[in-house]
């Protein structure tokens, strides 16, 4: 007996994936256009439970998407939470002591180890020395 052809289901239950895969970017492309924020494809296809190469596949999705990218403003920074020089230059001088202190360890370690490998070394030279003597 011939096995069963199942093809049939195989393609129904893709085409029912497919299609609840649309209609869940489509609700997600609906809730974006309701906020105010500026959407993206990586938002919308994880809102949705899509990955982005199959929505980027679905060229009317990306048209609406560019759509509401061109109504909604791009996200800024209101000057009030933007970083102060002052504050970025205490920053940048609390990274560069860090650093010299992470060079001063680094150079600490170097020559301790460089000693401990001399040490090794030293050991191994008497051993041989005196175990062929």
């Amino acid at each position: 007996m011939p096995p069963a052809d199942n093809a049939r289901f195989l393609i129904e239950a893709s085409k029912a994936r497919s299609k609840q895969a649309r209609e869940r970017a489509e609700a997600a492309v609906k809730a974006a256009a309701r906020r105010s924020e500026r959407p993206t494809v990586v938002g919308i296809a994880s809102a949705a439970g899509v990955s982005r190469s199959w929505l980027y596949t679905q060229t009317d999705l990306v048209t609406a998407i560019n759509q509401l990218q061109q109504r909604a403003p791009a996200p800024h920074r209101s000057p009030r939470h933007a970083a102060s020089d002052a504050s970025l230059k205490r920053r940048l001088e609390i990274a560069l002591d860090r650093n010299r202190r992470l060079r001063d360890q680094v150079a600490d370690l170097t020559r301790k180890l460089e000693t401990a490998h001399g040490e090794l070394r030293r050991l191994r030279t008497f051993s041989g020395v005196s175990s062929s003597g």
